[in-house]
């Protein structure tokens, strides 16, 4: 499916939430549009709640949207039923959790393998802890997604550098079409040109 330009994007955050200067809050706060998925319950997700509360988001937006998903919220992404698919352009899928490494994730195992419908983009770390880069390429051959594998970049959150991180930003672009940061490229704090570790 070729994606639609300036497609609604949609963030995806996950256990606990994304914080203050985690890349996905810096598009929410600058990128025009952007719907950012809010949960009732972040410390105890159950896949029922997180799934519909994506499900509706999607659906409120109008048109296809893309997907812009962290860790569990992956898996909330990939968990979504049949019927929501066709509203979807597509969705970018990082640092996919593993649910059943720990108890509280445990309602989303197991990850579902069927292929997704729709243009995805798996990014996994050599050292998430999370997720071992071995589960996260199983992940991206089960879907059908692209694959790509950071060396060194631990679960791609704050904690790992990535506040800026301007090669999600062109991942996102790729399946978004052309964003409109709303200032000059050379003054948006997103597009830096040098890549966190």
């Amino acid at each position: 499916m070729v994606s639609s330009v300036h497609a609604p994007i949609i963030v995806v955050p996950g256990w606990r939430d994304s914080g203050p200067g985690h890349w996905q809050s810096r598009w929410s706060d600058a990128l025009p549009g952007v719907r950012r998925v809010q949960q009732d319950d972040w410390i105890t997700p159950t896949r029922q709640a997180w799934v519909g509360s994506l499900e509706r988001c999607i659906r409120d937006a109008g048109r296809p949207v893309v997907l812009a998903a962290h860790s569990l919220g992956c898996m909330a992404v990939v968990h979504l039923p049949d019927s929501v698919h066709a509203l979807i352009d597509g969705a970018l899928l990082v640092a996919p959790a593993d649910p059943e490494r720990r108890a509280v994730l445990s309602d989303f195992a197991p990850a579902p393998c069927e292929r997704l419908p729709y243009r995805s983009i798996v990014v996994a770390s050599s050292n998430d802890p999370f997720c071992p880069i071995r589960l996260a390429g199983a992940y991206a051959r089960a879907w059908g997604s692209e694959f790509v594998r950071l060396q060194d970049a631990g679960h791609i959150n704050i904690e790992s550098g990535h506040g800026e991180w301007p090669l999600g930003l062109a991942l996102l672009q790729s399946l978004s079409g052309n964003l409109s940061l709303g200032a000059s490229p050379s003054a948006h704090p997103l597009t830096s040109t040098s890549e966190s570790a």
